[in-house]
C-alpha cells in the first residue's frame, strides 16, 4: 500500500508510522538478545497460524516494515556543529502555531532543545559545566505548567471555541471534494470545538478530546493512501488548521505526555555512571550548586522507559532509579548540613567568647589601668574583644562566615525546585533529605561538644555545653530564612534523643557520657574522699591533697551546674543516671548485708540488751568489719546525697512539659520531693527479700561502728541511714515510725553508754558521733526532736556543736 507522508501535512499519521518501525526494530533487536523471548513470540506465531492458517504473519508483522522505503531516516550526530539546535527554526505546522505567539509552545521548543543539547553532551561524553543550570530550568517549566494549568486550559479553550472552530469551518466550506465519510469527520470536528464553553471549565468537568485527536488520525489515514477520493496534501491549509488544533486540544488534557514527548530523559537511567559523572561535575563548581537538585528529580522520568514487551525490567529500572535519586539527595543534604554546621561552630565559638568565665581578664586588666599598675610591655598584641569582628572599613571586605552564607544561599536555593517528587510510586521530601543529615551530624557534633575523655576523666562543664548548644540552636533557627524546613521539629528530635542512653543510630549521647563520669569520676574520687559533699554550698568540692585533681568538683556539682545538667539530659537522662545511682548503692548493701549476716547473733544479743553496759560492751567487742561497714555507708551517703543533689536540680528547671506528655507518673520524675525514694524502694524490693532483712540490726550495727572515728564525708551517713531504713521498711510493709523510734531508743542508748568510757580511742569522736545522731533525727521526715529528747538529753547536744566549733576554729587556725 503506497502511502503519503509528509510530517508537515499528517504529522500524526507519520509519526505513527515511524513509532511502528522503531517497535518493530526493537522486537527483532530484543529477539536476537533474549533467547526467552523468541520462544514466546515462536509460540505466538505458531498458535496465530494454526487459528489463521497464514504462515507468514511473522515476515509480514517484523521483516517486511523494515523495506519499505517511503522514508529515509538519517540523523548524524558527529559534533556540536553539525547541527546547531539552538538556531533552528521549526517549519510546516508550527508556522501557525507561532502565529498565535503561545507562551506554552514556547516553552514546549525550549523543552526540545535543551533535551537535544542534553543528548548531545551525553552521546560525546563532554564536560557540560552548565548541565544542572539546563536541567533545573527544564524541571522549573515542568512544574510551572503544572502550577499554571488552569490558565492553560483556559486560553486554549476559548483559541478552539473562538478561532480553531471557525477557520476549520471556512476551511471545509472551500473545499470542492468532500467525500461522505471524510464529511462527517469534519462535521463532527467543527461541532466538537464549537461546543466547548468555559463554564464547563469552571464547573471543573475534565476534558476528555482523545477521540478528536483519533478521529484526526483516522481522516489523514483515509487521505494519505493512494487513489483516495480525498487527498490530504492537496488541502495544505486543513491540515495546517487541524495540526494547531489538535495542538490544542493536547493544551487542553494532555499537556504531560507532549512533556514527556518533548524533553523525556529516561534514557540516562541506563547510563548511570554517566549521569553520576555529570552530577559529581556539577557539584564540584559552587556556581553550579543551587541547581543540584534537577538531578534527583530527573529520575522521577524514569518510569517513562518501562515497555510493556520487557516487564521484567520494571524491578531493577526501579531500584536503579530510587537509588540515584537517594545518592543524590544525600550528597546534597550532605553538603548544605556541611555549611550549616560550619556556620553553627562558628557562631558558636563567638558566643563562647561572651561567657562570664572570660570576665576576669578584662575586670582585672581595667583595674590595672585604674590604680596604674604595671601596663603590658611593648611588642603584646592586645587581646581583641568580642565583637571586633563585626567591624569593617570596606564592605568589598568579605569574612569566612560571609563565604558560608553564600554557600549555603546557593545550595538552599536548589530545594526551590520542587516541594516533593514521585519516583515509583514512592514520594520524594528533598527537605526531609537534608533533616536527616542535619539530625546525624548535630548528635555526633553535641557529643563531641562533651570533649568526653574516658583516660583522664575529662568532660566539658554541663553549663559551657549547654551554652554551645544554644548557640547551635539559635543558628539552626535562621536556617528557616533560606529553606521552608521545621527547624524546632529537629532540635526536639535531637535533644530527647541525647535524653536517652543510645540515640537513634545506637550511638552514645552526652546522657551516657555525663552519667559515666559523675560515677567514676566524681563520685569514685568522693568515695576515697579526695572529694567531699558540702550540703552548705550543696556541692561537691575539692580536698586539699598532693595529687591535684584534673577538674574543680565545684564548677561541676554547683546548683548552676547541675542546672544545667538537668537542661541538657531532662527527665529522661536523670532518670537513667538516677538509676546508675542506684545500682551503685545496691552493691555497697548487698555487701553490707553480708556483714550483717556475719555478725547477726552478736547484734540481735546487743538489741535486747542494750540497757545493759557490761554485756554491751562485751558483745561490741564481738564485733567484726565495722572499719568495712563504716565505709560502705559512706559511699552510700555521699550516693543519696549526689542524688538528692540532682532531683533539686530538675525541680528547678521547667519540667512542666514532660508531666504534661506523661513521661514519668511519680512526682519525683518532674523534681518533685518525696518522703520515700521511689528509686531506692524499687531497687531494693528487686534484690533477694525473702532471705536479705537488714532492717533495725544493720543500722544498730552503724550507730556502734561510729565511735571508730571520724572521717570525710561522715555526714554523709545521715542521709544513707535515712533513705535506707525508709526503703527497706516500706519493702518490707512495716511502719516506719515505729520502727525508727526503736532505732533511736537504742541508739541513743548506746551513745549514752559511749559517754562513760573512759578510754580515749574510742571518745575521742564522741561529740560528732552524738551531732551524726542529731543530724538523722534532723533530716528523718519520720523521727521529731521531741522524740529525740525524750531518750538523748539535748544538753549533750550542745555541748557536742560546742565541742566541734571549737575544733574546727582550733584546725582552721
Amino acid at each position: 500500500i503506497q502511502c503519503y507522508f509528509n510530517i508537515a501535512v499528517n504529522f500524526d499519521f507519520t509519526k505513527n508510522y515511524l513509532d511502528l518501525i522503531v517497535t518493530h526494530a526493537s522486537v527483532i533487536y530484543m529477539l536476537s538478545r533474549i533467547d526467552d523471548k523468541k520462544a514466546i513470540v515462536g509460540m505466538y506465531n505458531c498458535a496465530y497460524e494454526f487459528s489463521n492458517g497464514n504462515r507468514t504473519l511473522f515476515y509480514h508483522s517484523f521483516l517486511l516494515p523494515l523495506m519499505f522505503s517511503l522514508i529515509q531516516l538519517c540523523i548524524v550526530l558527529h559534533s556540536e556543529n553539525s547541527f546547531n539546535f539552538h538556531t533552528a527554526k521549526p517549519e510546516g505546522f508550527t508556522e501557525q502555531i507561532y502565529a498565535t505567539r503561545c507562551k506554552t509552545f514556547t516553552i514546549l521548543v525550549g523543552q526540545l532543545y535543551s533535551f537535544t543539547s542534553i543528548l548531545i553532551i551525553y552521546i560525546h561524553q563532554s564536560k557540560s559545566g552548565q548541565m544542572a543550570e539546563l536541567l533545573y530550568y527544564m524541571e522549573k517549566l515542568r512544574t510551572l505548567l503544572a502550577q499554571h494549568r488552569y490558565v492553560i486550559q483556559r486560553y486554549h479553550l476559548q483559541y478552539l471555541s473562538q478561532y480553531d472552530a471557525l477557520a476549520l469551518n471556512d476551511t471545509v466550506q472551500g473545499m470542492y471534494v468532500c467525500p461522505e465519510e471524510e464529511s462527517v469527520l469534519m462535521s463532527s470536528f467543527v461541532s466538537t470545538l464549537s461546543a466547548m464553553s468555559l463554564k464547563h471549565l469552571d464547573a471543573g468537568e475534565e476534558f476528555d478530546l482523545k477521540p478528536f485527536r483519533l478521529d484526526w488520525l483516522r481522516l489523514q489515514a483515509y487521505t494519505s493512501i493512494s487513489k483516495a477520493p480525498l487527498a490530504l496534501k492537496d488541502y495544505p491549509e486543513l491540515a495546517k488548521v487541524m495540526n494547531m488544533a489538535q495542538f490544542h486540544t493536547r493544551m487542553m488534557d494532555n499537556v504531560n505526555e507532549l512533556l514527556c514527548e518533548t524533553a523525556d530523559l529516561s534514557i540516562l537511567c541506563f547510563h548511570a555512571r554517566v549521569f553520576e559523572k555529570l552530577f559529581s561535575q556539577s557539584s564540584e563548581d559552587v556556581s553550579m550548586q543551587r541547581y543540584l537538585t534537577a538531578f534527583p528529580v530527573i529520575c522521577s522520568h524514569f518510569s517513562q522507559c518501562l515497555h510493556p514487551l520487557c516487564p521484567e525490567e520494571t524491578e531493577d529500572i526501579k531500584n536503579q532509579s530510587l537509588k540515584l535519586c537517594v545518592t543524590f539527595l544525600e550528597e546534597i543534604s550532605r553538603q548544605t548540613c556541611t555549611v550549616v554546621l560550619e556556620i553553627c561552630a562558628e557562631q558558636c565559638n563567638l558566643h563562647e567568647k561572651l561567657l562570664p568565665k572570660h570576665s576576669a581578664e578584662t575586670i582585672s586588666t581595667a583595674r590595672n589601668k585604674k590604680l596604674k599598675k604595671s601596663l603590658p610591655k611593648k611588642g603584646d598584641v592586645p587581646k581583641e574583644k568580642p565583637g571586633t569582628e563585626s567591624l569593617r572599613k570596606d564592605r568589598v571586605i568579605v569574612t569566612n562566615l560571609d563565604k558560608m552564607h553564600q554557600a549555603l544561599t546557593e545550595l538552599c536555593a536548589s530545594y526551590s525546585i520542587c516541594a516533593d517528587f514521585t519516583v515509583f510510586k514512592h514520594i520524594i521530601v528533598p527537605a526531609e533529605f537534608l533533616l536527616a543529615q542535619l539530625e546525624i551530624r548535630l548528635n555526633k557534633v553535641i557529643v563531641q561538644m562533651a570533649n568526653y575523655k574516658q583516660r583522664t576523666h575529662e568532660i566539658a562543664r554541663p553549663s559551657d555545653l549547654l551554652a554551645g548548644i544554644q548557640a547551635y540552636v539559635t543558628s539552626l533557627h535562621s536556617l528557616s530564612c533560606y529553606i521552608n524546613i521545621d527547624v524546632t521539629r529537629l532540635v526536639k528530635s535531637v535533644l530527647l534523643q541525647q535524653m536517652q542512653p543510645l540515640d537513634s543510630y545506637g550511638a552514645q549521647t552526652i546522657t551516657t557520657l555525663y552519667t559515666n563520669w559523675f560515677l567514676e569520676g566524681l563520685l569514685r574520687q568522693a568515695s576515697r574522699a579526695l572529694i567531699v559533699h558540702c550540703p552548705t554550698t550543696q556541692c561537691f568540692v575539692n580536698q586539699n591533697t598532693e595529687n591535684e585533681q584534673s577538674f574543680h568538683a565545684e564548677e561541676y556539682s554547683d546548683i548552676c551546674g547541675l542546672r544545667s545538667l538537668a537542661e541538657l539530659i531532662g527527665p529522661f537522662g536523670l532518670k537513667f543516671l538516677n538509676e546508675n545511682l542506684m545500682w551503685h548503692i545496691i552493691s555497697q548493701v548487698g555487701e553490707l548485708k553480708k556483714l550483717v549476716s556475719d555478725n547477726m547473733d552478736a547484734l540481735v544479743q546487743m538489741r535486747a540488751n542494750y540497757e545493759n553496759p557490761e554485756a554491751m560492751s562485751d558483745l561490741q567487742k564481738k564485733l567484726t568489719g565495722s572499719e568495712n561497714v563504716l565505709k560502705r555507708m559512706t559511699i552510700v551517703g555521699v550516693i543519696l546525697s549526689f542524688s538528692s543533689m540532682i532531683q533539686d536540680a530538675l525541680e528547678e528547671v521547667n519540667v512542666s512539659i514532660y508531666v504534661t506528655l506523661g513521661v514519668y507518673e511519680m512526682a519525683s520524675a518532674a523534681g518533685l520531693p518525696c518522703e520515700i525514694d521511689p528509686a531506692l524502694v524499687s531497687a531494693i524490693a528487686n534484690m533477694q527479700t525473702d532471705v536479705f532483712c537488714l532492717t533495725i540490726s544493720e543500722t544498730q550495727m552503724n550507730l556502734t561502728c561510729f565511735s571508730t572515728g571520724h572521717q570525710n564525708n561522715i555526714h554523709c551517713l545521715a542521709t544513707a541511714v535515712n533513705h535506707l531504713a525508709a526503703a527497706m521498711f516500706t519493702v518490707q510493709r512495716k511502719n516506719i515510725q515505729t520502727q525508727l523510734q526503736e532505732f533511736l531508743k537504742v541508739a541513743s542508748s548506746i551513745l549514752l553508754q559511749l559517754g562513760q568510757n573512759v578510754e580515749r580511742v574510742e571518745i575521742k569522736n564522741r561529740d560528732s558521733v552524738y551531732l551524726l545522731l542529731h543530724m538523722i533525727v534532723e533530716q528523718s521526715p519520720f523521727l521529731s526532736q521531741d522524740m529525740l529528747e525524750m531518750c538523748f538529753p539535748y544538753v549533750l547536744l550542745r555541748n557536742a556543736y560546742r565541742e566541734v566549733h571549737k575544733t574546727f576554729i582550733h584546725t582552721m587556725g
